[in-house]
């Protein structure tokens, strides 16, 4: 079987936290939101039909997995999840904890002011939240 290759893009915006089941799980580098994002590692998939029905699973469980943690280490209002792809084919999901009050709110979080890097012992603590949660 031919090694996982990340876009390029999914690999400079989204820090390594973990290898689950299926995805790896990332948080995307702007800490305005805690923003994570699963990549299933499968190469050449888009879509989520294109996945085997035993990986569709997966992607449902994993994506419900991170989304609950993220609830309970944020205590955000809403989690926000979506798989576009309109600009980075390789299927990926966002996970994104949203507040009202945050930066945007109510409106999206693609394309809004300029991303704020996190510091290496804040990204470090909150995925150890995150994967404490899981």
């Amino acid at each position: 079987m031919p090694a996982f290759e990340i876009d390029e893009r999914l690999q400079r915006d989204g820090l390594l936290i973990a290898t689950l089941g299926l995805c790896q799980l990332r948080i995307n580098n702007d800490r305005r939101w805690p923003w994570l994002v699963l990549i299933p590692q499968r190469n050449g998939v888009s879509e989520v039909f294109d996945l085997t029905p035993l990986d569709q699973a997966m992607l449902t469980f994993e994506t419900n997995m991170v989304g609950s943690a993220l609830k309970k280490v944020t205590g955000a209002t809403k989690i926000n999840v979506g798989a576009l792809g309109n600009i980075v084919r390789q299927l990926h999901v966002h996970v994104i904890a949203r507040n009202e009050g945050d930066a945007n709110w109510p409106g999206p979080v693609w394309g809004f002011g300029t991303a704020e890097p996190w510091s290496d012992d804040e990204r470090k603590a909150f995925a150890a939240r995150i994967l404490e949660n899981l």
